[in-house]
């Protein structure tokens, strides 16, 4: 039956993956063509073994309803971790077309043996009809007869193309297109902007130095003008008189040792080379370069192993030489070369934007001045990266009629996207093509959000977890800050704002070519289709909204919604349907093996649902969201619920859910159907100002899959005992993050059930409080811990909390000043916040030498006026912030004292505390140290409150 289909397939996909005879005989390059193919399905591989994992957990319906399930199911993930472990390790390259329809088939398969199984488990879990079952199980083994022959027909085809992959030569895969913007940006030879840059550059490389040669990495996104600074200070005048060689080469994406090394020759020596050795023609390079002092461009590098592959070739005595290489790549910097001397380069400023867009436009004449605002309006549009002001000056090079002009105005991405040579879209889909399959689906789920928007990490990166785009990891938020952070490694993705002491991102964006980049790669639908839900008021109260159809999204922008909730858009118009808020649905590509109508069934195949509203919507949704049986995210934060929705409970495959109620509000016992669930959070209303409580029943503690639960206040029973033993409790094991936890639930078995927590923040007054708080200290694992209304309550020992703590966070806290004094004896704290009403008092004298680690202290809001401390009670502080603190008008001097200090940030302050924190900056510069950097802002500029809300 099911369990033979299943070990049938299985056994056809190991064969298909393993290093059998046939692969042996392969021909070295279709073993690498072949890798590829494993790269781009380890993703759908991956997905499916976290199925199969998750059916085998303790708390698994499955468990309970059928015992005969659990074999089958274990012989599955046996067979297919073993697969997944395989696709791992085969390296990326670029393919023929015949070999990704090969990679696509094979996806499709994975693909749709996950559904089914899916499918089917949701029939088994919710329906108790035997009959159902039954025929269920014979559905299954259907499909998967007819997998395992699809898998018999693949193996075939790819026979068919071996002796492809036999023929196919090194030199096929070098290059095949322009490797970087110098190709592509004919401007002229002088750059126009980035003039302090390359000063500085040709400084650095001419500066008397008696070491080993520099390295001096230029990072940058594609199309920002790297290649084009590099090529100007190679070309400088100083340059070429202070090195006796300058030599370039081309490294690209696909590199080849040989072709870099031939380059190289023929600049330093100017004669061809008919030889094949690499080794030879690196020997002739490193005699040319001996004893000389050199100047060596190494252009596009993508990998570190490139690096690896030629530095050999530059002599290291040689005093006074220089090595420059560009990338995309920040960790290719990191390892070439030293980080105090990589270049980041940022996108333009308005000024250097125009004055490079005129300098093309209107390259040997005088600038009319009916062009210039129309001029700077378009070049403001390109946001900065010169590779868009190029190809849009230079398509308006010739065009001298202001209509034209105001044309390109009105939608200056439309022309970009529409270049006949598609400069941009190379350029950048170079940067995409050289992604990992995890990488490209996480840079890809940009493109479900609004154009041009921030958007908080923390929620990104949970959307991640939950869509099963990073690998198999116990550790997945880690899994995803390095995605993450590779990202904006490679230039992809752009940080707007990071934590207060430095050490985290916490919202970011990405250049609007990017988001053009995501679009039309979700167009393709390979990875996933994204959808428009169309909502529409559904009774004649019209107090209730319901989803009432899908269509094919369409771009819009935050301004639009806004219009369109305020009636400024009429009845017919292109986005009428987003009244009530934009609503986006992720779904599943339709299979060719699959029937029409399970193709045809959108509902079936939805695997998310987010919402992007600018602001709170009066309507209540009325539910359908029984239909879609296979969600994985649900994100309902725009849309008002009364009460709990109970179709959600039908939803056993969800993940991510996110709610929005501005009542108390009571989760049903039935919650523990949602086993998969790992991120579950309800929102207060921006306009709601009562602090709510969302009530958990003692069913919740069956989600051990549960990571992060979020609420303004949560309510948590004790965990029900395991088994007669009453010491045995159920428990958490993989919870991250709680928030804000009532102070009566910080029982010693609540604190138990959650001891792998890292995040934890508590809200709330009660008068007995401080008796539960004092269990805290069993958190072993918690480095960050928030407390509010928590009205002097805290424990009162510094031994009551967790010595692992590392960030403290106190607001309406009405805390003694004197109280610090215990926080400062915290062994490992770095980051302590003291916002609204932390502390009452107005005089802060710290009494002990402690915050021995403290790096960063925020006074915020606080009556504080006199303030009297020295270097030793903050020896190692770094930065200072101190915000709308309006009675205190000095800064302790003795923070001269301090050597770590380097910022100290003033907003919203007297006038009196900013001459302070001159004072302090003079004396650290009569002491001769290096002056801490003052930052003073008044009034308070838009801030990063909202997003530091929850550290």
């Amino acid at each position: 039956m099911a369990h033979a289909s299943v070990a049938s397939l299985l056994r056809t996909i190991e064969s298909l993956l393993t290093y059998n005879s046939l692969m042996r005989s392969l021909s070295c390059d279709y073993r690498e063509d072949f890798s590829a193919l494993h790269k781009k399905i380890h993703a759908s591989v991956a997905s499916l073994l976290r199925t199969i994992k998750s059916l085998l957990t303790s708390n698994s319906p499955m468990q309970s309803l059928s015992c005969d399930h659990s074999e089958d199911f274990s012989t599955l993930h046996e067979k297919i971790s073993s697969l997944e472990v395989v696709a791992k390790n085969f390296e990326k390259h670029n393919v023929s077309g015949e070999m990704t329809d090969l990679e696509l088939q094979i996806k499709e398969v994975a693909n749709i043996v996950e559904q089914t199984i899916q499918l089917r488990v949701t029939e088994v879990v919710l329906a108790n009809d035997e009959n159902k079952r039954q025929k269920a199980q014979e559905r299954l083994s259907d499909s998967l007869h007819q997998a395992a022959k699809d898998i018999d027909r693949i193996w075939k085809e790819s026979t068919k193309i071996q002796d492809k992959g036999k023929h196919a030569s090194k030199e096929s895969t070098v290059q095949e297109f322009p490797s970087s913007s110098r190709n592509i940006l004919n401007v002229e030879n002088s750059m126009v902007g980035r003039d302090d840059q390359r000063k500085q550059l040709v400084e650095d490389l001419t500066r008397s130095y008696s070491g080993e040669p520099k390295f001096i990495p230029i990072v940058g996104m594609g199309g920002i003008g790297k290649t084009t600074l590099a090529n100007e200070v190679y070309n400088d005048a100083c340059i070429r008189s202070h090195f006796d060689v300058c030599a370039w080469a081309t490294v690209s994406q696909q590199h080849n040792v040989k072709e870099i090394l031939l380059s190289l020759l023929r600049s330093t020596k100017g004669d061809t080379f008919d030889m094949n050795d690499e080794a030879e023609l690196a020997n002739i390079l490193q005699k040319s370069l001996k004893g000389k002092r050199y100047l060596i461009v190494l252009d596009d590098m993508w990998k570190s192993e490139a690096w690896d592959a030629v530095r050999l070739c530059f002599p290291s005595e040689n005093k006074g030489s220089g090595i420059l290489l560009t990338t995309r790549n920040t960790e290719v910097a990191r390892d070439v070369g030293t980080e105090n001397l990589s270049l980041q380069m940022d996108l333009m400023g308005p000024d250097e934007s125009w004055n490079l867009f005129k300098s093309i436009a209107f390259t040997n004449e005088a600038l009319p001045s009916k062009f210039e605002t129309i001029g700077k309006e378009i070049a403001e549009k390109c946001h900065g990266l010169p590779l868009t002001i190029a190809v849009i000056a230079g398509l308006l090079k010739s065009k001298r009629e202001i209509e034209d002009w105001e044309n390109v105005a009105k939608d200056v991405k439309s022309f970009v996207t529409n270049d006949p040579d598609k400069q941009c879209s190379r350029v950048l889909g170079l940067s995409y093509d050289h992604l990992t399959s995890d990488l490209k689906a996480c840079l890809l789920h940009f493109g479900i959000f609004r154009e041009d928007s921030e958007i908080p990490v923390k929620n990104l990166m949970r959307s991640w977890m939950a869509e099963g785009f990073l690998q198999l990891e116990n550790d997945l938020e880690g899994e995803a800050e390095k995605c993450l952070q590779e990202l904006v490694d490679r230039c992809l993705v752009l940080v707007c704002k990071k934590s207060l002491d430095g050490t985290r991102i916490r919202s970011c964006k990405v250049h609007d070519l990017i988001y053009d980049l995501c679009v039309r790669e979700i167009q393709k639908e390979n990875i996933f289709i994204m959808n428009d839900i169309v909502l529409g008021v559904s009774d004649s109260e019209c107090r209730y909204l319901s989803m009432q159809k899908m269509q094919p999204f369409k771009r819009v922008t935050g301004d639009e919604i806004d219009y369109c909730r305020y009636g400024l858009y009429r009845a017919g118009d292109e986005i009428d349907y987003c009244r009530y808020g934009l609503y986006r649905a992720l779904l599943t590509p339709a299979h060719r093996q699959l029937r029409d109508h399970d193709n045809n069934d959108i509902w079936k195949r939805t695997r998310s649902i987010f919402s992007f509203l600018l602001k709170d919507s009066y309507f209540i949704l009325k539910s359908e969201l029984i239909h879609f049986k296979l969600l994985k995210v649900l994100e309902l934060r725009h849309i008002e619920i009364d009460n709990f929705p109970l179709q959600i409970l039908n939803l056993i495959w969800l993940r991510y859910l996110s709610l929005q109620c501005d009542e108390n509000l009571d989760i049903p016992q039935e919650i523990c159907r949602l086993w998969n669930l790992q991120t579950f959070i309800v929102q207060g209303s921006h306009m709601g100002v009562s602090v709510i409580t969302i009530t958990f029943p003692e069913e919740i503690w069956g989600l051990m899959q549960l990571r992060h639960l979020k609420a303004k206040r949560v309510y948590l029973p004790n965990p029900p005992s395991v088994s007669a033993d009453k010491g045995s409790r159920m428990g958490f094991p993989n919870i991250q993050t709680i928030s804000y936890l009532y102070p009566r639930c910080c029982t010693n078995e609540v604190i138990l059930g959650i001891q792998n927590v890292k995040e934890l923040g508590i809200c709330g007054y009660e008068i007995d409080s401080s008796a539960f708080l004092n269990n805290l200290v069993h958190l072993q694992q918690l480095e960050t811990l928030s407390f509010i209304l928590c009205f002097n309550r805290l424990p009162a020992s510094a031994k009551a909390f967790p010595a692992t703590l590392k960030k403290l966070k106190l607001r309406l806290t009405s805390l003694r000043w004197s109280y610090l004094d215990i926080v400062a004896e915290l062994p490992n704290l770095e980051v302590l916040k003291l916002m609204t009403s932390a502390c009452d008092g107005e005089e802060w004298h710290p009494n002990v030498r402690g915050f021995a680690r403290l790096k960063l202290l925020l006074i915020e809001n606080n009556n504080l006026k006199y303030w009297k401390a020295t270097n030793d009670n903050f020896p190692v502080l770094e930065r200072l912030m101190i915000r709308s603190c309006q009675k205190l008008k000095e800064i302790p001097i003795e923070f001269a004292d301090i050597h770590t200090l380097q910022l100290i940030e003033l907003r919203k302050c007297p006038p009196e505390l900013g001459e302070s924190a001159a004072r302090i900056q003079k004396e650290q510069e009569d002491l001769g140290n290096n002056p801490v950097d003052a930052r003073i802002s008044d009034p308070l500029e838009e801030s990063d409150y909202d997003l530091e809300e929850y550290f």
